[in-house]
């Protein structure tokens, strides 16, 4: 829980710039020694005043810090900074991305429930919501084409309770037309969540066009460096759950300990802080210490998405003239079909992972991502270093060959994450990369390999 004293978590957009707060946003002075950065708090719970103080904490009637699994000191100043760096009203820090996206679902949908969801999603979530949340009677249907806005219309059911979808998917980079999505969710009394991950709200702030959640892999960008797990979720404060409790009953109309309901007791904020106690019950704990390497993350996250997506459109644009390559998808690219909303809602950069197809098909791509040096071979993303994984085989294998063909996923296509090496560095990897390629290539259409 936020701490008595806490400030304001209104956005301060209209004060102050990005980056300023990226260094500022959230902070408190921290005892009588006043530390510059925010200290770790590395406890498992506090102590109270007395009986009495014991008891408000656990009844919701006082706020303050009781355990560690419940909120910390660390962890509240992560949530502060990243809820007024997406224009938000709250948010709660937990575990891992991957916690984030189970967290906002289950504090949203019961059993018999519905939610809809777009097709191109990170493959975790989309297993989540098709075969996890199926053994608790929830149901689930994706939008296979994002930017058929009858499909989305038509997905929707009276049961259904949530919509979910990424600002950048991953891999395709293919961008979501948030405000259309926001309008037809709202039309139909649901609220908008969005995995902002790939973009960061360095480049895109969801909610100011119309979404309600947001999720973060705070793994990714936020942190930066490939040390941490955490995630989270991101409360904009502004969906009317009092207009709807026969939807939202956990929120609107389930009572506490003290008599109130979620939406009474916290007002625009009643989302996050039942999401507070989902996660407290299932228990996606993040380390304090987590908590803090996100937040010495976040204080360069500008700087260093800047730079990766100049990057990724400078790679983007050699490797699509090169004559190994089959095909780029990356929306930065006038070629790209998603161009246009590229460049409506990410126009400082549209992020710095995207897809690249290699001529040859499976052994093609084999070839070409053992030949590379500077690129890292790993699952993760958002990396100060340049990283490379083959989705078929990895992420996507538990996938049918019909259903990655589906999503894109062909046998040659490579998933690049650019870090912050030298440009030119990068573009001779991946050329000597594709030389690599073709030559195999070459030799085993003479029948020599």
């Amino acid at each position: 829980m936020p701490s008595p004293d806490a400030p304001d978590r209104a956005p301060s957009g209209d004060r102050l710039g990005f980056a300023t707060r990226q260094l500022h946003a959230g902070d408190e002075q921290h005892g009588p020694h006043a530390p510059r950065a925010t200290p770790i708090y590395l406890t498992a719970g506090f102590e109270f005043d007395d009986f009495d103080q014991a008891h408000g904490r656990f009844a919701g009637t006082e706020s303050g810090f009781s355990y560690t699994r419940v909120g910390n000191p660390t962890n509240a100043a992560a949530e502060r900074r990243i809820a007024d760096l997406e224009s938000a009203k709250d948010a709660l820090l937990v575990g891992s991305g991957q916690a984030a996206v189970a967290t906002t679902v289950l504090a949203l949908v019961s059993a018999g429930d519905h939610v809809v969801a777009a097709s191109s999603l990170y493959e975790g979530t989309r297993e989540f919501l098709r075969d996890d949340l199926s053994r608790l009677g929830i149901t689930v249907d994706f939008v296979a084409d994002a930017r058929n806005l009858d499909e989305w219309d038509a997905a929707f059911r009276p049961a259904t309770r949530l919509v979910l979808a990424e600002s950048i998917p991953n891999p395709k980079n293919d961008v979501l037309d948030i405000a259309a999505i926001a309008a037809i969710a709202h039309r139909h009394g649901v609220p908008l969540a969005i995995d902002n991950t790939l973009a960061t709200p360095y480049l895109v702030r969801p909610i100011e066009h119309g979404a309600d959640i947001i999720v973060h892999s705070a793994s990714k960008f936020l942190a930066g460096h490939g040390s941490v797990l955490g995630g989270f979720v991101v409360d904009a404060g502004t969906f009317p759950w009092g207009d709807h409790p026969d939807r939202y009953p956990q929120l609107v109309v389930d009572r506490g300990p003290d008599g109130r309901t979620h939406l009474e007791r916290a007002g625009a904020t009643a989302f996050t802080e039942f999401a507070r106690r989902v996660a407290m019950r299932y228990g996606p704990s993040p380390s304090p210490l987590n908590a803090f390497l996100i937040l010495q993350g976040i204080e360069t996250l500008s700087l260093r998405v800047k730079h990766q997506s100049a990057a990724a459109l400078q790679l983007a644009e050699w490797l699509e003239k090169q004559p190994g390559v089959a095909s780029v998808d990356y929306s930065g690219l006038a070629s790209s079909s998603y161009h246009p909303l590229a460049e409506r809602y990410l126009p400082d950069g549209q992020g710095s992972v995207f897809a690249v197809t290699v001529h040859g098909g499976l052994e093609a791509a084999r070839v070409f991502q053992n030949a590379l040096q500077l690129f890292t071979r790993m699952t993760h993303l958002g990396d100060v270093r340049s990283l490379v994984l083959h989705p078929a085989t990895t992420t996507h294998v538990g996938s049918t060959d019909e259903q990655r063909a589906a999503r894109g996923i062909e046998p040659g296509l490579l998933r690049l994450s650019i870090g912050l090496e030298d440009v030119e560095d990068l573009i001779g990897d991946l050329a000597q990369a594709l030389e690599a390629a073709a030559s195999a290539r070459l030799l085993t259409e003479a029948g020599l390999a």
